[in-house]
């Protein structure tokens, strides 16, 4: 790495690993590295599916170390949803509950007896997903641990907190909880009432760029850094910096960021709450500067993920290769039905889900990869086309970022499923928009659009245009539809 700029610290903690990475921005400069990588394994206990946080804790403070001195300032960004809570002293209650537990299973149809689901989604414009942080809330609300609660923290203010002893509430993050309104970007206090919901739980908001505080003396010991690092807050929630770090020249665009989840949209000014949105299950998140992540989310690689975990993982370049020579669109399942959230025998549920509609069974881990891939370039296409109806604005390119950007054939598929170019990367899409948050918070970067021009002047991106007409793909669809 360069030496001109002092370095920032990227938490970036994904469903399956965490890692710590030191970036360093100049006027046309833009470097990354990966300093510490860690597993991130939830654990079954018999109260059900719970992260190991004390060990992701861990694993920062030894990517501080590591990151060495000099730290310019350290930003935190995770997936959404979860919370851990803690006493009256500021200790943590219990490990925290993970997103695909089945504690909420049946409990939005108890939130909707009090709040409609049509009224929900026009005062808070987030789709329905079973795990969102209000239905966790309405699923523990007779628990001992929330009745002892006195302050509830997403994951990433909560690793913030205990770094810097100071707590707070990050936008991005707070936006996927469905207990804010997107167009005031405050607390829905009506739907928090009539849930009984106690918003004084959550410590208060905070945007993209404020201070977070600064890393205790004790932190400083343990990872041996010289003081005073500032903690700054970013973009919270990994999609929000991920969309950050689109390399976008202009307005017409959508994204997709892929991992362990897809989730495609647009990029808009203001949020759509109409019914017709709702209908469609898409979410108004909310990004950095004013800006609203109007997204689906699709299940993503985690189909593939599971899928390779119960073969024994076999080499995943060698199965791609496989699945290329696997007959196009043959067998298709719907990427976002619920039926595939929850953990374990997942080729047997493709399989099913292909038998029941009256596919051709993948027979083969190469042919259910190719459905799988062919899946997902499917619901890219429907998710990328109901954006622009719903919104009323056309694209003329779609961005991948994230770590699906290594699986050339699935850019290739949504790239021919869209009929319209790819542009794929950066990789480490979340990581850079957290650095590049930090640093227009502390001078070397500019606006939203010069850290995209800075993107696309530095970052490696590989350019897709769709092949065979998109006909075929809308057959597929019919066939599930």
């Amino acid at each position: 790495m360069s030496t001109g700029a002092r370095p920032y610290a990227a938490v970036d903690l994904g469903a399956s690993s965490g890692r710590v990475m030191v970036g360093r921005v100049g006027p046309d400069s833009l470097e990354l590295a990966e300093v510490h990588r860690f597993a991130n394994r939830p654990v079954r206990v018999p109260e059900g599916l719970r992260w190991d946080v004390l060990g992701l804790y861990a694993g920062v403070l030894e990517g501080l170390r590591k990151a060495g001195d000099g730290l310019a300032s350290v930003g935190i960004d995770s997936w959404a949803v979860d919370y851990g809570l803690l006493d009256a002293d500021g200790a943590l209650l219990g490990n925290p509950v993970h997103y695909r537990d089945r504690r909420t299973d049946g409990v939005a149809q108890k939130v909707w007896a009090r709040v409609p689901a049509g009224e929900l989604y026009a005062a808070t414009g987030l789709q329905y997903a079973p795990f969102n942080t209000l239905y966790q809330l309405t699923a523990a609300r007779s628990t001992a641990q929330l009745a002892q609660a006195r302050r509830l923290l997403l994951i990433p203010d909560l690793l913030a907190y205990w770094l810097t002893g100071e707590q707070g509430t990050e936008l991005t993050n707070a936006s996927t909880t469905q207990l804010l309104d997107p167009r005031t970007r405050d607390w829905s206090h009506g739907v928090a009432q009539r849930l009984g919901i106690d918003l004084s739980l959550f410590a208060p908001l905070r945007q993209p760029g404020d201070p977070a505080g600064e890393l205790r003396p004790e932190v400083l010991e343990e990872t041996g850094l010289a003081g005073p690092v500032p903690v700054t807050a970013v973009g919270s929630h990994d999609t929000a910096s991920a969309v950050a770090a689109v390399p976008a020249t202009g307005e017409r665009f959508a994204y997709i960021c892929t991992g362990t989840w897809s989730l495609a949209g647009l990029e808009l000014d203001a949020p759509v709450l109409t019914e017709e949105s709702r209908a469609a299950n898409f979410t108004n998140e909310l990004g950095l500067d004013g800006t609203v992540r109007y997204l689906r989310n699709i299940m993503g690689l985690w189909l593939l993920q599971e899928c390779v975990r119960t073969w024994g993982e076999p080499d995943l370049g060698a199965l791609l290769l496989e699945a290329a020579k696997v007959p196009a669109l043959r067998s298709v399942v719907d990427a976002g039905d619920a039926a595939f959230l929850a953990p374990g025998r997942m080729p047997e549920r493709i399989a099913e889900a292909c038998r029941v509609s009256g596919q051709p069974v993948p027979a083969s881990p190469a042919e259910t990869t190719r459905c799988i891939l062919d899946s997902l370039a499917l619901a890219h296409r429907r998710a990328v086309e109901d954006a622009q109806r719903l919104a009323g604005r056309s694209v003329d390119v779609v961005h991948i970022v994230g770590g699906g950007t290594r699986n050339a054939l699935l850019c290739q598929l949504t790239a021919d499923a869209c009929g319209l170019p790819v542009v794929s990367g950066p990789t480490e899409a979340a990581a850079l928009g957290n650095v590049l948050v930090q640093a227009r918070a502390h001078g070397p970067a500019g606006d939203l659009a010069g850290m995209r021009r800075l993107l696309t002047l530095t970052q490696l991106l590989t350019r897709y245009e769709p092949r065979g007409g998109t006909r075929r793909w809308e057959a597929a669809w019919a066939r599930l539809a």
